[in-house]
């Protein structure tokens, strides 16, 4: 089974950086990953061991079912996050990574890249965002599960090497949309009253059968392999309690770390550092 207890303490490290950056040795080469949801943006800083020296992020509604809806939104979002690291830390971002759901390659794959890139900063790799999040939480036999704000992305890892990779539209979006119509809200209303830890658990038994829609895409996702566990990561896997209820219909072990909305863009970052080693050595 996966131990979570180091990538618990690294994304720790992390979201101490959010108002304590770290200060950074001139001519030290960072790594950044660029992270952009459907609820929020993303911006992790590594330095060359891999530990994190700053993080931004900030409230979007730029990406729709994982897809950049709003072009121009997107970028000014990613350049404000980058010119607050950038002031904080004294130096300019030169190289960064991106992500995008599973099997969106052919559509949008170059819109991501072009926000990160209109930045002013060199987009090294994309990857898909399970995927990318393994590279922080690091199991090699289990399916690691993005739930994000439009879509759910599975990996499926065997031997450390990923067999299955997939994405559905079953989301965040579809928990407050269920949310607002059982309490009489607004969609906003309910983005906002779903993300209060107070609320979680009046939140967990209404939007219960899209947690069962969302078991039933991992379900579909692991068929066929030996899965003896499932990592939850992703915006919408901060909901209190439904790693719970995806065990209890799964069957298995379900695992989540601590503040799974940034295992993703760590991962990210993680991977830009990756990309880049390998691009050193030829």
């Amino acid at each position: 089974m996966v131990d979570l207890e180091g990538a618990n303490q690294r994304l720790e490290e992390l979201l101490a950086c959010v108002d304590h950056p770290k200060a950074v040795k001139e001519g030290q080469r960072l790594y950044c990953g660029l992270d952009l949801g459907t609820a929020f943006i993303v911006l992790v800083v590594l330095d060359e061991d891999g530990n994190p020296v700053d993080c931004k992020y900030q409230f979007a509604s730029v990406v729709k079912d994982g897809m950049v809806v709003d072009y121009v939104g997107a970028c000014d979002i990613a350049r404000k996050l980058k010119g607050q690291i950038e002031e904080e830390l004294g130096v300019e971002l030169e190289e960064c990574a991106v992500a995008i759901p599973p099997e969106t390659g052919s559509l949008d794959g170059g819109a991501v890249r072009n926000v990160a890139e209109s930045t002013g900063m060199e987009c090294i790799a994309v990857f898909d965002e399970p995927t990318a999040a393994n590279l922080l939480i690091g199991t090699k036999d289990g399916a690691v599960v993005d739930i994000g704000g439009g879509t759910t992305g599975i990996s499926v890892f065997e031997d450390g090497k990923v067999v299955e990779c997939i994405d559905e539209s079953t989301g965040g979006t579809h928990f407050s949309l269920v949310l607002a119509g059982a309490k009489g809200m607004t969609f906003d209303d309910a983005e906002r009253y779903k993300r209060q830890p107070e609320n979680h658990r009046e939140v967990l038994p209404i939007v219960a059968p899209t947690i069962d829609k969302v078991t039933s895409i991992i379900q579909r996702a692991c068929s066929g392999y030996d899965v003896p566990e499932v990592i939850l990561v992703g915006g919408t896997a901060e909901l209190t309690g439904i790693e719970d209820r995806v065990r209890k219909h799964l069957g298995i072990e379900v695992h989540k770390p601590n503040h799974p909305m940034f295992v993703t863009p760590m991962g990210i970052a993680l991977g830009c550092r990756l990309k880049a080693r390998e691009l050193e050595n030829g």
